[in-house]
């Protein structure tokens, strides 16, 4: 599901215009990248939580012929997933 068919399945759901909805996920989006850029913790009970997570320096094989490079520390983003919807993927 990309962008646009999320969009259209919340129109759908809700009955809101599909202008209403692009602009709420727009912003719930940027939102939630500010506030995990910023590095706070975001938490949706029952869905999940995002966070930004420290990734230490290291090295990783050249693809051109294995000899190591170096690879910079780094901050990257992270998604734990919540109990209900871990069970709504599982199927049980």
């Amino acid at each position: 599901m990309n962008r646009t068919q999320l969009i259209d399945a919340v129109t759908t759901a809700t009955g809101r215009s599909k202008a209403d909805v692009a602009a709420i996920i727009g912003a719930t989006l940027e939102t939630v990248t500010a506030a995990v850029a910023a590095g706070d913790k975001v938490t949706v009970p029952g869905f999940g939580s995002f966070e930004r997570r420290f990734r230490k320096a290291g090295t990783a094989p050249n693809p051109r012929g294995g000899d190591p490079l170096p690879v910079a520390a780094k901050h990257v983003p992270a998604f734990k997933a919540g109990a209900a919807f871990k069970q709504a993927v599982s199927g049980a």
